[in-house]
């Protein structure tokens, strides 16, 4: 009962205080100045909005494992990288980083996850070949949370299915630390996500979105996945599949235009349905609903549910939906008021009916 309670607690008491921080750290960054200025290009929103949204996750969150969790050594370490990537993505989100120097400070971060022990829990690796595994795992998935975070709610609502998932897996592994650390992590979450669907009212800026794929991104190296059996290492690609695709498309897609894979560009799979027609609100069901499909899947997976030929199959189905989705321009909606609005390169043309309210669709990635 009172590891229920703990649960509880921790959930209930990382979500009010968020709830209740959110304004207030809106309110502050409004005052001074930290806001996400429009430009008339990249960034099109009609109105500054806050950054800071990335703190009132962190705050909450920290000090919630503070009144409850059972410290190990091993989460100290987490909370170190996590911590060394919101300060990282403060300074970015203060003043513009170069490529190489906000590189140079995720692998630093990374560098104390790895330190901590937060690596590939399994003996079929040699121990080089673990660590850069490991390191490469962590540096893809918080650049991809990174690369998500361009449109109100897309990438809180991401995190929020995979952060369910690997509580469900903890629960699964009876590892009940790991998911009362996850129910810290998910209450701020979702109070994030509250202030952040359409129309937002605070972003989670690259602070956020750092700490956020950084904690995501440590948290199944946690995990002994080899001891359910080997191919169980799937499992957490799977469940981190739409943030994983988007930066693979990227990846490709500006190589394949000469674009540097590091420069900005709207080549980003929200702005493409956007470009459809579609609504905010549309788009944030349609990833929802397909996140919520690779967990299903892959947990399916790791209860020995379904065999790995059938994981495959699935995977090839998911991946030609998704694609088809996409990039087919037979799914245009024309909305009822025949408003037509284009992202054209890097910058939105609206024709007929001007949008009364466009908060934000940044495409600063």
């Amino acid at each position: 009962m009172s590891l229920i309670i703990r649960h509880v607690f921790s959930f209930l008491f990382s979500f009010l205080t968020a709830f209740y921080l959110l304004p207030l750290i809106a309110s502050a960054a409004r005052r001074l100045r930290f806001l996400d200025e429009p430009n008339g290009t990249i960034k099109v929103h009609q109105a500054p909005v806050p950054y800071l949204g990335g703190l009132a996750v962190y705050i909450p969150f920290v000090a919630t494992l503070g009144l409850v969790y059972p410290f190990e050594n091993i989460i100290l370490w987490l909370l170190l990288g996590i911590s060394l990537l919101l300060f990282i993505g403060l300074i970015d989100d203060l003043k513009v980083l170069k490529p190489g120097q906000k590189f140079f400070g995720q692998v630093v971060a990374v560098l104390c996850f790895l330190k901590g022990g937060l690596s590939l829990k399994t003996v079929f690796f040699s121990s080089a070949l673990n660590i850069f595994l490991s390191g490469f795992w962590m540096l893809s998935v918080i650049n991809a949370f990174n690369l998500v975070d361009v449109m109100d709610g897309l990438s809180s609502l991401i995190a929020i299915v995979a952060a369910t998932s690997f509580f469900v897996v903890a629960l699964f592994f009876k590892q009940y630390a790991y998911s009362m650390l996850l129910l810290a992590f998910l209450g701020p979450l979702l109070a994030f996500f509250l202030h952040n669907k359409p129309p937002a009212k605070i972003y989670l800026g690259d602070a956020g979105a750092m700490f956020i794929g950084g904690f995501l991104a440590a948290m199944p190296l946690l995990f002994p996945w080899s001891y359910q059996f080997l191919d169980a290492y799937y499992v957490p690609a799977i469940i981190l599949g739409i943030p994983l695709l988007e930066v693979s498309f990227l990846v490709v897609i500006r190589t394949w235009l000469g674009i540097p894979f590091f420069r900005g560009s709207p080549h980003h799979f929200c702005i493409y349905l956007r470009n459809k027609g579609w609504s905010k609100e549309m788009v944030l069901v349609f990833t929802g609903v397909m996140g919520s499909i690779l967990s299903v899947c892959a947990l399916l997976f790791l209860s020995k549910l379904i065999t790995l030929p059938w994981l495959v199959v699935a995977g090839v189905v998911f991946l030609s939906v998704w694609t088809f989705i996409i990039f087919s321009p037979a799914l245009r909606i024309q909305p009822a008021d025949v408003r037509d609005e284009r992202i054209v390169g890097a910058k939105r043309v609206v024709m007929n009916e001007p949008v009364a309210h466009e908060q934000q669709e940044q495409v600063r990635h």
